[in-house]
């Protein structure tokens, strides 16, 4: 990476400046290094310890994980190395599970991740019970970090099978954040998903939907009578999804956002 050269003129010769660290950035291919520089630099403490951020980000690991957190919904979610990092687009699954549940007591995180989804409805809604679960025990420990001021509990295991059975027929927003991605199709990803996250969190099988169709066909048994199960797909696969979802008898809508480029699919328990 481009040297980090000390600001001119500067209280200390050994601080590097912001131009530096957003030409070392840029330099890197990163697309926002302005923007990035100035997180790094409210970040760092020291230093040494900007340095290494910087040396961090140009080797190619996500600025989340340099920073240690990710935003979402005006929340900061604390990321680890091996956890998904939440993105903005799955906000929408939150806001239309917001505009379906408003009054929701029993929330569910299913394939929660860093548990951004589950923090995020818990901080809209009036202090609902939430629980999330993932196959992954680095997701695990990193959701209990970010439920834990919403009292939510994160259990280990394959979807459905994690979470108590006591939960049987009273969740009233499942809200489950599933793998989609073809699985000849993970190669093609951005390196900052590809090498830095874990394969589980991002492949779904031969077509992309073998979670969505597991989740589909088990969240009737767990919903609240005008429950809701939510889960995020792509434009291509959100036909099949639908259909999914309609196979289960679930009342079934697809809802789009153009901004975010986001497709959610909504099944209501009738």
């Amino acid at each position: 990476m481009p040297p980090l050269s000390p600001a001119s003129p500067s209280p200390s010769p050994s601080v590097p400046s912001r131009d530096s660290v957003v030409a070392a950035l840029r330099a890197a291919g990163c697309v926002f290094a302005e923007d990035e520089a100035e997180l790094i630099l409210t970040a760092a403490r020291t230093t040494e310890e900007l340095t290494a951020l910087v040396e961090r980000r140009v080797t190619g690991l996500p600025l989340e994980l340099v920073l240690g957190w990710a935003e979402f919904r005006g929340l900061r979610i604390a990321v680890v190395p091996g956890v998904f990092v939440p993105r903005r687009r799955t906000e929408f699954l939150v806001a239309e599970a917001l505009a379906h549940a408003p009054g929701a007591a029993v929330v569910v995180d299913l394939c929660c991740g860093s548990g951004a989804v589950g923090a995020a409805l818990a901080a809209a809604l009036d202090r609902p019970e939430v629980y999330a679960a993932d196959l992954d025990p680095v997701a695990v420990r990193c959701a209990r970090d970010n439920l834990a001021d919403a009292g939510g509990r994160v259990y280990a295991g394959d979807l459905f099978d994690a979470l108590p059975d006591t939960l049987r027929g009273r969740v009233d927003v499942l809200a489950a954040n599933v793998p989609y991605v073809p699985s000849d199709e993970v190669a093609l990803l951005p390196s900052e998903a590809r090498d830095h996250e874990p394969l589980v969190a991002l492949d779904g099988g031969a077509d992309g939907l073998d979670v969505l169709r597991r989740v589909a066909a088990e969240a009737p048994h767990w919903l609240a009578p005008g429950g809701c199960v939510l889960v995020e797909t792509s434009e291509r696969q959100a036909p099949a999804a639908v259909d999914a979802f309609t196979r289960a008898g679930l009342t079934t809508r697809l809802a789009v956002s153009e901004e975010l480029y986001a497709q959610v699919v909504t099944g209501v328990k009738r």
